[in-house]
């Protein structure tokens, strides 16, 4: 009888160290802090969906606010000339912070619109195109009429491609759960 239940035992661990080595990775989630932030920095524009956002923050950051790659900073990874254009205090503390992602999220969704109408005209996917442009530059992808031969740009652009679909399937999911504002 002791031996059976060893035996089993050991099958039974066996399949657990199969089943964890071989399950599939989780679904990235946006997370909650910041969820109400990415809705909103895709209000003003049709041609940016929240999953976009949030799978083009998770491929600059991971989501993280203190993100420094010695040229970009922050959460949306904001080159400091970029910033300086289009930083904004929407937290209304008086400072445009590239750190804070109430300031610096809400700018990265309003220039990604603007990068979707600097690739209006330019054969190609448009969100292809405006991927390419927050990476490259918007002066790169319209000397190039497309994504530049930057390995660099293409992979990103790939990259979020591949994260779309997996944020907007986690993204319904969040809303789906999430509670009605008071008053609904």
């Amino acid at each position: 009888m002791g031996l059976t239940l060893c035996a089993v035992l050991v099958i039974a661990a066996a399949l657990g160290v199969v089943w964890w080595l071989t399950r599939p990775p989780a679904l990235p989630t946006i997370p909650p802090q910041y969820l109400a932030t990415v809705q909103s920095a895709t209000k003003a524009c049709p041609e940016l969906s929240v999953p976009m956002l949030a799978a083009q923050l998770d491929a600059e950051s991971h989501w993280n606010p203190q993100a420094d790659s010695g040229q970009a900073q922050g959460i949306a990874q904001f080159h400091p000339s970029t910033w300086a254009e289009w930083g904004k205090d929407h937290t209304g503390d008086g400072k445009a912070d590239v750190w804070n992602p109430a300031d610096a999220i809400p700018a990265q969704g309003a220039y990604m619109c603007h990068l979707f109408k600097e690739a209006k005209g330019i054969p190609g996917d448009p969100t292809q195109l405006a991927l390419a442009a927050y990476n490259a530059g918007p002066g790169a992808v319209l000397k190039a009429q497309g994504i530049p031969r930057i390995p660099e740009t293409q992979n990103y652009v790939k990259r979020i491609e591949a994260l779309i679909p997996k944020y907007t399937q986690t993204y319904a999911k969040q809303i789906s759960v999430a509670p009605s504002p008071p008053g609904n």
